[in-house]
């Protein structure tokens, strides 16, 4: 690795992971650096090649150091500020956003159309049972993206949690508490314990999301794990604040 030019690191998405990275890696560099928007790393003196440090770095979470960025070559600085711009342009970009929200689209999209089917099947709409498979298909899928990687899932929730940020293990047990609610949905187990679970637990949970919303703070978003690139936004809030509203409606009606 060749010391002193900047390298791509992709994964960070707050300064509580600049820390976290800068700590895996202290003792195999004299000084690190990284980038204002987190996007490139510096290293003075590493001890190691990139494929070492990013071992080191597997071990915290998912983050990677990758492509150099030769900004000493002629026309360099232009280039990595064009990069830059291109950065900001794609960001601000309405379709750009769209698409990072595919993925949470087509899931939702998936489980309303499997949940509109069973209605279709059943020869009349009835809304106390299209909302509990709703929510019992929503629930089993979010904790399976989850379950894919639970370390990098509970890294990124405890960002944004107010509970897994006081008591991380809480980031472990949350996809196995979707994975319960989905399943007692799906066996209609006991309605109202678990409509009043679900309640509390989305509640709790849209809390940590709107005050990460609030303070504009540019995380991911942990809801399909970390699978995907998804932002905190609005949309964030609105899934959980959704889920909350019809546990609360299954209690009242």
């Amino acid at each position: 690795m060749k010391t002193s030019d900047p390298y791509s690191i992709t994964g960070l998405t707050c300064n509580n992971c600049a820390n976290k990275v800068k700590a895996a890696l202290a003792s195999h560099a004299t000084d690190i650096n990284l980038s204002a928007d987190l996007s490139q790393i510096t290293l003075q003196s590493p001890t190691l090649s990139i494929e070492a440090l990013n071992e080191k770095l597997k071990q915290i979470g998912n983050y990677k150091i990758g492509q150099p960025i030769l900004a000493s070559t002629p026309g360099g600085d232009a280039e990595v500020q064009a990069i830059k711009d291109e950065k900001t342009t794609s960001d601000d970009d309405s379709p750009s956003t769209i698409a990072r929200y595919q993925p949470l689209i087509l899931v939702f999209a998936y489980i309303l159309l499997v949940t509109l089917a069973i209605e279709v099947a059943s020869g009349n709409f009835q809304l106390h049972r299209f909302m509990p498979n709703f929510m019992a298909g929503f629930f089993l899928v979010f904790s399976f993206f989850k379950l894919l990687d639970l370390r990098g899932f509970a890294s990124s929730y405890a960002m944004y949690d107010i509970g897994a940020k006081k008591l991380p293990i809480y980031a472990y047990i949350y996809p196995f508490i979707e994975l319960g609610l989905g399943t007692a949905y799906l066996l209609a187990y006991r309605p109202m314990l678990t409509n009043a679970i679900t309640f509390v637990v989305m509640t709790f949970s849209s809390i940590g999301v709107i005050l990460a919303v609030m303070n504009k703070q540019k995380i991911k978003c942990a809801c399909l794990g970390t699978g995907f690139n998804l932002p905190m936004t609005t949309v964030t809030i609105i899934e959980d604040v959704l889920m909350a509203a019809m546990a609360a409606w299954m209690l009242l009606y």
